[in-house]
């Protein structure tokens, strides 16, 4: 029962609270007559006598009202035999405090039912207060005989009093509308409670005489004798009273109103009759909802598809990691609730059917391209161009960040050469051996075998250069022109140079004859000079030289090829000091001959000065090479933790058994553990985030990557949503079928046994040979008859559910067409046709508008005007075309 709070005035004594409207007086005149004597006499009858009619039951009754609840005893004890519960242990002395201390304990239990007393306290219980003591009866008995009291989802009062004009409306002259007025001499008396008694009773004579006073003792003598309800009012009282007091009137009646429950023939087929409309109703707004969600989701398929569809590249990393974390926001904002949709779509479909399944409803058909399957296959089309998507950024991502590499690397190498190159050409030009010495002309060509050979050193690097640049072509660099451009002028460049070197040459070889040998230590000096110049030029080039590694085996090949340079630099160091030793030994020769050098060496323009700086150079980026390739380790290492967090990814499990509704509660669980475990997949796409910003794309710890976490979170939250739908639906079944739970277990468990692939669905062959380990005698035509049953659109496998509904069809005991159209009969008074009027009268107006509004007009002989066919209705609800 729910708890309410009730507000009535009760002569100037005590107050009583409740939100029901009938608990409040109606007129002000209504509070003058509430200390009428007249009035407190009845309600000592009354309530006496309804107190006696339930003490009864324990052996006991009352007297005096308001003497014999003074203990709290027998008060105590009527609330246990109204309630059906235990209160608590009375005190047993005679004391007056054990007299409040019980008539406490009852009114704290009437409070624990909702209801609030205000100004009755024990205190005048025990003194015998005799208003106080009708006040408290009178909530008891509007808690536990009128509060529950409700018709068409009426006020307590209300109700009674609907529930009072529908029993007499046959009756004529007789208008009850209220508990008062109405129900005095001209309704109550004669005719109200005779046409009650007469409604109950069909084969009890109650006739009405011209004598109100003999009637009405007659109705209460034989409601006495046959309803079991006590007298509880006076007649002459009743007759002779303007008002008769509204409380022990509506105290009596009641006793009828629960008399009455559950004896109307008519009221049953009205309730099975608006339990039928109402599955109607709530299947069509299901049919309507599971509409409206599905053109939802295929429309949100729809946009999303071409999006994902977009393979127009940008040109820049940064435009590019935008549009990798726009497609994250996707997998983590909007992507979510569209899994929860399309499953939640799933249940509401399943569910529908199961419910049209179980009323002998025919099977729900969505609108074309509507179907689960529809869905399904919009969804994995979705799924397959996301993957695709993704798999297309990464190598984008991949491809943009090597031709970063590669077009920084290009012009550290094209700025090199151009550095080397400058102002090679003028040199090359000169046409200063036309006025120099012998020994100058000598140095001249010397010079130039050094250069020729520094030229030829350069090679490599203007291959790398053009190498570079084709690769960058192929890549579809966006800035490839200018990288074209550059690469062209390096190269026309370098063959200029080299046509230049071909003319200087000849120029020096036709004048070499005329000039007499050179100095042999400047030329030693030079070609020892110049190829340790360009050993150093290439050291340098490649410890500044840039680098991008993915793993630690990477990192450390380059420390391994840093650490044998760094074991050739002794043997380097005496190429040094042998050069800077020619050097010096010209130096001896020409002190020691007395001969005054220019301080120049004609075969070269390098210096041991340039030599010994160039060198310091060298051994100052080693350590600075060194410090480089340990921060890529420690790089590197952060790199490998990054893999090993994403392979530590965590499994849960759950063991599902007992009941049906043990089973859904463990599964609820498992679902809220699923949901809960969200937060981890989270983080893990937080793992996964640093692993690609800091661009590791392989895990060599593990073979799944974020796209089969993410599918198999998603997946294992639509199973269990389905497991969990599919034991929904079970319970549906067997509560609907009228199957045990043992019964239950045993269809699962036979056929758990010859689901031979555990896919959830049999073969053919495997549902005979489960038939026959059951009982059944097949032959082909009765097995054929069968799997039309349980396959009716020819799939070739047997589900669980239509397994179940096979097992249960003959047993089933559900709502049929004909126990509808009997129903319909019975309110029709067994007509072949119903009226608006009986509609309206029998069922509540929802549904008796629903029942107008579908049924066909009927024809036939003598039929009024606006007759409708039940007949036709009753089949139609069942997808029949013909009973």
């Amino acid at each position: 029962m729910t708890a309410v709070e009730t507000h009535i005035t009760y002569s100037n004594s005590y107050t009583i609270h409740h939100e029901d409207a009938y608990m409040t007086q109606e007129e002000d005149w209504d509070r003058d007559l509430l200390l009428d004597p007249a009035w407190e006499k009845q309600q000592r009858k009354t309530f006496t006598a309804w107190c006696n009619s339930h003490l009864r039951k324990a052996g006991t009754q009352i007297e005096n009202i308001e003497e014999d609840f003074r203990n709290g005893l027998k008060l105590m004890l009527l609330l246990e035999v109204i309630s059906g519960e235990r209160l608590p242990k009375p005190d047993k002395g005679k004391m007056r405090f054990h007299k409040i201390a019980n008539v406490n304990k009852a009114l704290d239990f009437i409070c624990s039912k909702g209801v609030k007393l205000v100004s009755i306290g024990a205190e005048e219980i025990v003194d015998g207060n005799v208003k106080m003591t009708l006040g408290m009866i009178w909530t008891i008995i509007l808690r536990f005989a009128i509060q529950d009291i409700s018709v068409e989802e009426t006020s307590a009062k209300e109700g009674l009093l609907l529930w009072c004009q529908r029993k007499t409306a046959p009756y004529r002259n007789v208008n009850v509308q209220n508990f008062h007025i109405s129900c005095c001499y001209n309704s109550l008396s004669d005719k109200f409670v005779c046409a009650v008694v007469g409604a109950f009773l069909t084969s009890s004579s109650v006739c009405l005489q011209d004598d109100p006073i003999g009637n009405l003792n007659t109705a209460f003598e034989v409601a006495e004798k046959f309803l079991d309800i006590p007298k509880m009012l006076d007649a002459e009282d009743i007759v002779n009273t303007p008002k008769p007091d509204e409380k022990a009137i509506m105290t009596y009646v009641s006793c009828f109103y629960h008399a009455f429950a559950g004896a109307e023939q008519a009221e049953t087929a009205a309730n099975r009759i608006c339990k039928v409309l109402a599955v109607n109703q709530e299947n069509e707004k299901l049919m309507e909802e599971y509409e409206k969600l599905a053109s939802e989701l295929l429309e949100w398929i729809r946009r999303t598809i071409p999006w994902l569809e977009n393979r127009v590249a940008e040109q820049t990393m940064r435009a590019m990691q935008q549009k990798l974390e726009d497609f994250r926001d996707y997998r983590r904002v909007h992507k979510p609730p569209r899994v929860q949709e399309k499953c939640q779509l799933e249940i509401n479909f399943n569910t529908l059917q199961t419910k049209l399944r179980l009323s002998n409803r025919p099977a729900f058909m969505p609108s074309e391209g509507k179907m689960v399957s529809d869905i399904a296959n919009a969804w994995k089309g979705l799924e397959q161009v996301e993957k695709g998507y993704e798999e297309w950024l990464l190598t984008e991502i991949r491809r943009l960040e090597r031709l970063d590499h590669l077009a920084e690397k290009f012009k550290q190498k094209c700025s090199m050469h151009e550095s080397w190159t400058a102002g090679k050409e003028d040199l090359l030009s000169q046409k200063d051996y036309e006025s120099a010495s012998l020994m100058e002309i000598r140095a001249l060509m010397r010079k130039h075998e050094a250069f020729e050979s520094d030229l030829a050193a350069h090679q490599d690097r203007v291959e790398q250069i053009a190498a570079i640049a084709q690769e960058l072509n192929e890549l579809d660099y966006h800035d490839a022109a200018t990288v074209n451009a550059r690469c062209q002028g390096i190269c026309d460049q370098w063959d200029n140079l080299g046509t230049l070197t071909q003319k200087r040459r000849d120029a020096l070889e036709r004048v070499e004859k005329l000039w007499e040998t050179i100095d042999q230590l400047y030329l030693e000096f030079a070609k020892r000079a110049a190829p340790f110049n360009n050993w150093m030029d290439g050291a340098m080039e490649d410890l500044q030289d840039m680098f991008i590694v993915h793993s630690i085996e990477e990192i450390q090949s380059l420390i391994t090829a840093h650490d044998q340079f760094k074991a050739t630099l002794p043997e380097a160091d005496k190429e040094r000091m042998a050069t800077i030793g020619i050097h010096n030994e010209i130096v001896k020769i020409a002190q020691t001959y007395g001969i005054k050098l220019s301080g120049i060496n004609p075969y070269t323009n390098l210096s041991t000065q340039d030599i010994s700086n160039k060198w310091d150079t060298v051994k100052h980026l080693v350590p600075l090479r060194d410090q480089m390739l340990q921060e890529e380790v420690a790089r590197q290492q952060a790199n490998e933790r990054l893999r090993r967090q994403f392979m530590e990814v965590h499994h849960v499990s759950v063991d599902i058994a007992g009941s049906l509704e043990e089973q859904m509660n463990s599964l609820k669980q498992y679902e809220q553990n699923i949901i809960n475990y969200k937060s981890n997949i989270d983080k893990l796409e937080g793992d996964h985030q640093l692993s690609q910003e800091s661009l590791i794309f392989d895990n060599k710890h593990t073979n799944y990557t974020m796209e089969h976490i993410r599918v198999g979170w998603e997946q294992l939250l639509t199973t269990i949503a389905r497991t969990i739908n599919e034991v929904e639906n079970q319970i549906l079944t067997r509560d609907a079928k009228g199957i045990s739970q043992e019964q239950l277990n045993e269809f699962r468990a036979s056929f758990n046994h010859f689901d031979r692939k555990r896919n959830g669905m049999m073969d053919p062959d495997d549902f005979r040979a489960c038939l026959i380990s059951m009982g059944y005698d097949l032959g082909e035509v009765e097995f054929a008859r069968i799997m039309t049953l349980v396959d009716p659109n020819n799939t070739g496998v047997v589900t669980f559910q239509a397994f179940i509904d096979f097992m249960t069809r003959e047993t089933a005991e559900t709502d049929t067409a004909e126990q509808v159209m009997a129903s319909f009969k019975i309110l029709a008074s067994d007509k072949s046709y119903i009226t608006v009027e009986e509609l309206r009268r029998e069922l509540p107006p929802e549904q008796a508008e629903y029942c107008i509004s579908r049924m066909t007009k009927y024809v036939g002989p003598d039929s009024p005007a606006g007759a409708l066919d039940y007949i036709s209705f009753s089949s139609a609800l069942y997808g029949e075309s013909d009973l």
